[in-house]
């Protein structure tokens, strides 16, 4: 995909070089900005392979509200550098459980406080399809009364959708990006979720829009970002989802055909 060495060219030739928490500088570009028309093929990066089963893993996590990563690291270990059996694997009221399980509470005539929850994704599903031109599709990660409870303060903070001559648009909007290792997984993601999410309100899929507040590259991701850019993009993939309602979907309902890619490129992570 262009669009991606376009963000790996800026950084590398436009990046300030900082240090950060993790102890491994970057280099770092404020106020990156793309987009991605998902009707020309799914958007798995192929000048590296990425692990279509993992991205799809994480997402079919993220939307279970779950605040542990017990059930996901039996299929892809991609969160474990984040906490520890010694932890019992506990990340916190993280990504998915604001997505489907936001906590709100009311205060009753008897001055009694009542804690229930906002299931995000079913309201902007509903909003989808019945006030289409609404311009309040928004689900938020971002939420800080846990930031001091939780493994890593959401990246990507919030989503907003959009419906236009009908297909589902969807804008993400990111605090901080990893360019090597996160970006290529939260791109996939995101667009993931879209497909799904306009079949189930039987929308044709629109354009990915993507906001990077802190773009960065770590020092020791530098070299094999240049390799991709020696690469030349393969054609996209194609996704298949089965028939079925939103929420009764699972890992085996989905399909990439056509993945074609140059061979893995393994970068560090840094915590």
């Amino acid at each position: 995909m262009r669009e991606y060495l376009d963000l790996v060219d800026t950084v590398l030739n436009k990046g300030v070089r900082k240090e950060n928490r993790t102890g491994t500088d970057t280099l770092m570009y404020f106020g990156y900005h793309y987009k991605i028309d998902l009707s020309k093929g799914f958007p798995l990066l192929t000048t590296k392979k990425i692990f279509f089963n993992s991205v799809l893993y994480e997402l079919l996590w993220y939307l279970k509200g779950e605040t542990h990563i017990r059930n996901l690291r039996k299929h892809t270990k991609i969160w474990d550098a984040w906490t520890s059996k010694e932890k019992n694997w506990e990340i916190g009221k993280m990504y998915g459980y604001q997505w489907v399980k936001w906590e709100k509470f009311n205060e009753l005539d008897n001055g009694k406080i009542v804690k229930t929850h906002i299931n995000q994704i079913e309201e902007v599903i509903n909003l989808i399809k019945n006030n289409p031109n609404s311009r309040r599709m928004v689900v938020s990660a971002w939420n800080p009364s846990v930031l001091d409870e939780i493994a890593l303060p959401s990246c990507h903070a919030f989503f907003i959708f959009n419906v236009c001559d009908g297909k589902l648009n969807c804008h993400l909007t990111q605090r901080s990006g990893d360019i090597a290792l996160g970006i290529p997984f939260n791109l996939a993601c995101y667009a993931l979720l879209t497909n799904m999410i306009a079949k189930e309100t039987n929308l044709q899929v629109g354009e990915f829009s993507h906001y990077i507040n802190d773009a960065h590259i770590y020092v020791d991701h530098i070299e094999g970002l240049k390799e991709q850019l020696k690469r030349e993009p393969k054609d996209l993939p194609s996704l298949e989802i089965k028939d079925k309602p939103f929420w009764d979907l699972e890992f085996e309902d989905f399909k990439i055909k056509n993945y074609t890619h140059h061979p893995i490129i393994k970068f560090p992570v840094a915590v």
